[in-house]
């Protein structure tokens, strides 16, 4: 296997860094063979605060992962996220341009380019733009309306925006690790895609991913997103509950909210117990496991009640037939599912990315993994559409966020 064979994804998040390497088989089929994990440092809710610590971390990751598939690695897909994103909906028309009133590819880009024209705060940029349906003459729900007859053409899109200046940190910090850069993704569109159905996405189905430093929400209805928002809580909030709770410190607070932790007590037995290390020499103490999720509950239910009100704020409550999907490593948690059904009074699935994927699975079936398998997962598509790999020398940031801004959805949607 070599460098034009393999196909790297990075996702760099707040707790954790997870690189991925894979290739496709001579069956066609997308086999993982390299899987590194290592502590996130230098990010805060998603955003690079320190890049020297950021870029260590990524190249430890790649590293590991390099190590079990034995190749060396040259460039990567990474993910983007981040307290910083935001989603919101615009509608374009225009008429058509053809005398015989013909759709062409540069009616699709012009309609495209007027639902574009829409006012942002000046500290923000366009991100990616995907389409949500094409409409013809009062006839909606058409994904692609190049060849078809009509006068008047509008469509209706979803636009990602964010914060430049994080997506560049983020490319600063994979080059300074030593790789070229091809794509970078959106990192809830990149769980996305490795987690939910199409079934799902038509039918409508809510997202919800949560990380260490944040939690992101995509809404699919009709088979297009419909909503984005990112909530600036996370795994970490409820880490830092426990050890303020339990008087622990940080580092044992994690291992015992990964061991033990449970979001509701009344799911433990209450002879059940853990031994909680002291601070500054202090001895261990012994407490009942429901103490813990005492602790845990509330905070994933403030999560979920969040995020219920995002749903309802954006008006989607009645488009989300599918349910919710959770996702993320901050979901692992026992009784998460129950105390999500419990809160959003919908069905709950917790999703694992595995249907898609071969080799290594028993590694990745996780749900930390979903944003890294989606990175793999964009990387073949793009591949495939003989793009390989496109950023080099030059202004490589200004390449990247020009190829970020000219999606039309064409991986996903």
């Amino acid at each position: 296997m070599g460098l034009s064979d393999t196909i790297v994804g990075v996702d760099i998040g707040t707790t954790k860094i997870c690189a991925i390497i894979a290739e496709v088989n001579e069956e066609k089929q997308i086999e993982i063979v390299g899987v590194g994990s290592t502590s996130s440092r230098g990010l805060r809710k998603g955003m690079v605060i320190n890049l020297e610590s950021t870029t260590k971390a990524i190249g430890e990751a790649v590293s590991e992962a390099e190590l079990m598939a034995g190749v060396q690695v040259g460039s990567v897909y990474a993910g983007l996220g981040g307290g910083h994103i935001k989603g919101l909906n615009s509608h374009g028309v225009i008429a058509i341009s053809s005398r015989r009133g013909e759709v062409t590819q540069r009616d699709v880009d012009r309609v495209v380019d007027a639902a574009r024209a829409v006012a942002i705060p000046p500290d923000r940029e366009m991100i990616h733009t995907l389409p949500q349906q094409f409409i013809i003459d009062g006839q909606d729900r058409i994904k692609d309306p190049v060849g078809m007859c009509g006068i008047r053409l509008e469509t209706k899109i979803h636009i990602i925006t964010g914060a430049v200046a994080s997506a560049q940190n983020i490319v600063n910090a994979v080059t300074q690790a030593g790789f070229g850069v091809d794509d970078i993704v959106l990192a809830p569109l990149a769980a996305s895609h490795a987690v939910l159905t199409e079934d799902e996405k038509d039918l409508g189905v809510v997202l919800v991913d949560i990380g260490g430093g944040t939690t992101d929400i995509m809404v699919f209805a009709d088979g297009s997103i419909r909503h984005t928002e990112v909530i600036t809580l996370g795994g970490n909030d409820v880490t830092r509950d426990i050890s303020m709770g339990l008087r622990t410190p940080i580092a044992e607070a994690e291992r015992i909210k990964i061991a033990h932790g449970s979001c509701i007590a009344s799911a433990i037995s209450p002879d059940e117990t853990l031994e909680v290390p002291g601070v500054g020499g202090r001895p261990a103490r012994s407490l009942p496991k429901q103490v813990l999720a005492d602790i845990i509950g509330p905070r994933m239910e403030e999560i979920f009640e969040l995020v219920s009100r995002e749903i309802r704020k954006a008006g989607y409550e009645e488009h989300i037939s599918s349910g919710v999907l959770l996702t993320g490593g901050a979901v692992q948690l026992e009784s998460t599912r129950e105390l999500a059904e419990r809160i959003f009074d919908l069905p709950v699935r917790i999703g694992t990315p595995t249907e898609k994927i071969k080799g290594l699975v028993d590694i990745v079936a996780t749900p930390q993994y979903a944003t890294a398998v989606g990175l793999i997962l964009y990387g073949v598509a793009d591949r495939k559409k003989g793009k390989g790999v496109r950023f080099v020398g030059g202004n490589l940031f200004k390449s990247i966020f020009n190829r970020m801004k000219d999606w039309v959805g064409e991986i996903f949607l």
